[in-house]
């Protein structure tokens, strides 16, 4: 999945780069993150073409930051905190609350099998996968059902791979608040899923 993580979180911080006058790594960083905050947004419920403005307004925010810029976090979270602020911005301007995203229009950048693996947890076989994977609708329609701040939590955990720190930091909420909200965001998406698994199981069942 396009992450932040990888291949970003290095010692050629882009931000860096460009305060110190080169604006190489933060175009390379650009090009291949568009992905990445592209699903950020439209997982939280934006429109095509809402999230691809959004996605602009956070490179444009990157790069006015850049001659004030202090490495005092990892770069992927410093950047997920930019693209948070313009998400509740953007929401206060419109005034209005976030439309879930359907199972029509989830977006193409939606990895499923980052998803797959958050809920079937670390230590899954592939072949425990097969089956949460071929649900990956349901699971995109599942996350869209979430309340914001459970979709926020599992965004950012599984999807993005943060630590509980760096989500607490970015939300400025307490670590323990993150484990919470994370652990209700995965029991209800287990419960959304398991009715499915259930009857998938019992139609395979020999008679």
């Amino acid at each position: 999945m396009p992450g932040l993580n990888r291949p970003w979180d290095s010692p050629e911080d882009p931000l860096a780069a460009l305060r110190d006058g080169d604006p190489g790594p933060f175009e390379d960083f650009v090009r291949a993150a568009v992905p990445t905050f592209l699903g950020f947004f439209r997982r939280l419920g934006a429109g095509r073409e809402q999230a691809e403005d959004m996605v602009q307004e956070v490179f444009l925010k990157l790069h006015q930051n850049a001659p004030r810029y202090r490495r005092e976090e990892r770069f992927p979270s410093f950047c997920f905190r930019v693209a948070r602020n313009v998400w509740i911005d953007r929401q206060r301007r419109r005034a209005a609350r976030p439309r879930p995203l359907s199972l029509d229009r989830a977006p193409e950048e939606a990895d499923d099998g980052a998803l797959a693996a958050g809920l079937a947890g670390p230590e899954a076989e592939p072949g425990d996968l097969l089956g949460v994977r071929e649900e990956a609708h349901r699971l995109r329609a599942a996350v869209a059902e979430l309340s914001e701040h459970h979709r926020l939590v599992f965004e950012l955990g599984v999807v993005q791979e943060l630590a509980y720190g760096e989500i607490a930091d970015i939300l400025d909420i307490p670590v323990g608040t993150v484990k919470s909200r994370m652990f209700h965001a995965v029991r209800k998406l287990r419960e959304a899923l398991e009715p499915k698994a259930r009857e998938r199981t019992s139609e395979e069942s020999p008679r």
